[in-house]
């Protein structure tokens, strides 16, 4: 077949190639029959149209988790509050050059080899490009997703702030801030795919409480390095975000940077990884708990490593210092700098950045108003052997097979297993499969397929009247001709 129009097509580039992917990758959910015909019975709440679910973030989780819904025949629209394009944090906090996880990862694929980003990239740039690649870069993983977004048709409807999530026995209702103004919106079902800081937001130490707001910041904030140039910067950290934060406010000309770190030794080892493989993917929601807690524990307790690439991009500004068993004790403070006590030094810096991780905090968020004083949580649950107790732990919602909410005092709330939580948080009742890259398709595929057990449920009698007055012959009378 060499030299016809397909042969061509397969050996295409830039938006020739991109095209014929696009083609094949059309072809490829035909031939799966894909997405399902709708089959979720229409319905009104106060005269506005009941959606099946609503996802709320559209970043990576939540276009995943509405492809994989819209596979099996239920539609579920996205609300984010970003501007179309920056879902997400990968084109406005992040930092990094390129993502730590490695390149051949399929992500949010959901199975179909042409919608990776191996396909993508080689579509456009070539297999050799390819094998050339080291890590993804940032923005152009960015790229990918804005991408996946088109071609996957997904409803994301940006601009879309949720600012208050009630729950009632039969649906969920949504205000929502948008560009239009206020407006209210109603479901069955609603997903949270809000992200790392999904359920809470940044944890910020108590030694920086009462200094002022223009000396400090915290990693995930949207900061504008450039005016940190001149300045001598502390970073609190040892993590991805802490080297990131530190590179890119060296690249930007940063006087000086600082790293004050709490450990005597910066660990190497990411046990993430060893909690990687398919046993860990599909069998963690089933462990028992004490099992659970032991795990997730001991990956904390020995924290995740910043990548290599992420510590030479700070180590080769000769103005960049390390400094380990570096704890910082308190913050003052004086005139217009700051003066930042460890128990070996105390440092004179102009600013700091905090790169200290997110928690788990309801008060932090408006939108969980009504729901957090119901929510069960791990420490209802489960109490540590001693030795093993862990804030993030105890913090984290007790959640259903589907993902779902749980009441603390079962009836106080009708409708809060209507909310289901797929974002980081998530991770102790069903293992890493609601937020990073390595297994986000298992856990939208989880999610979808317990959500369309749950919808099925709810709607048993009007899809038991709809078999009965299903009606389409497959046989005539005219195929045979009666015996005597």
């Amino acid at each position: 077949m060499a030299g016809t129009p397909m042969h061509k097509a397969e050996h295409s580039t830039g938006r020739e190639g991109l095209q014929a992917l696009e083609q094949r990758l059309a072809q490829d959910l035909a031939w799966l029959a894909l997405p399902a015909q709708p089959w979720v019975p229409a319905a009104d709440i106060h005269g506005q149209p009941l959606l099946d679910v609503a996802i709320i973030g559209g970043g990576m989780a939540g276009m995943a988790a509405a492809t994989a819904l819209k596979h099996l025949g239920i539609c579920a629209p996205i609300f984010d509050a970003a501007p179309a394009g920056f879902e997400g944090p990968w084109a406005t906090t992040a930092r990094m050059e390129t993502l730590r996880s490695p390149k051949h990862l399929t992500g949010p694929a959901l199975g179909l080899p042409a919608l990776t980003f191996r396909a993508w990239f080689e579509a456009q740039f070539g297999q050799q490009a390819w094998d050339a690649l080291d890590k993804i870069p940032r923005l152009q993983w960015m790229d990918y997703l804005r991408w996946y977004r088109r071609v996957m048709k997904v409803d994301l409807r940006n601009q879309h702030d949720v600012c208050n999530i009630v729950p009632h026995p039969d649906y969920v209702q949504l205000d929502i801030q948008t560009p239009d103004g206020a407006r209210t919106a109603y479901a069955r079902r609603v997903v949270l795919a809000t992200g790392r800081d999904g359920l809470g937001g940044a944890t910020v130490p108590d030694f920086i409480q009462g200094v002022s707001r223009k000396h400090w910041a915290h990693s995930s904030d949207d900061t504008d390095y450039a005016s940190l140039r001149g300045l001598r910067v502390g970073v609190v950290g040892a993590g991805a975000s802490a080297m990131d934060s530190a590179a890119t406010a060296l690249e930007n000309g940063a006087a000086s940077v600082d790293l004050l770190i709490r450990r005597p030794e910066m660990p190497s080892i990411n046990k993430n990884k060893g909690a990687g493989h398919p046993g860990y993917v599909h069998g963690f929601a089933g462990l028992p708990d004490e099992w659970k807690w032991r795990i997730r524990h001991y990956i904390n307790v020995q924290q995740v490593p910043p990548p290599r690439g992420s510590v030479l991009r700070v180590s080769r500004h000769p103005q960049a210092r390390f400094h380990l068993g570096s704890p910082v004790l308190s913050v003052t403070e004086a005139g217009n700098t700051l003066q930042v006590a460890t128990p070996r030094k105390t440092f004179e810096l102009d600013f700091l950045v905090l790169s200290t991780g997110f928690c788990i905090d309801w008060n932090s968020r408006p939108e969980y108003a009504m729901i957090a004083p119901h929510l069960r949580v791990w420490s209802d649950r489960f109490q540590p052997e001693e030795g093993g107790d862990d804030r993030e732990l105890r913090d984290s919602p007790d959640l259903g097979p589907a993902f779902e909410f749980q009441e603390k005092s079962p009836g106080a709330l009708p409708g809060l297993s209507r909310v289901h939580c797929f974002c980081y948080p998530a991770t102790l009742t069903h293992g890493q499969v609601s937020g990073d890259i390595p297994a986000i398709s298992d856990g939208a595929g989880r999610l979808s397929r317990g959500i369309a057990s749950l919808l099925l449920t709810e709607t048993v009698a009007t899809q038991f009247a709809d078999l009965q007055a299903y009606a389409e012959p497959e046989v005539f009378g005219d195929e045979w001709t009666p015996a005597d």
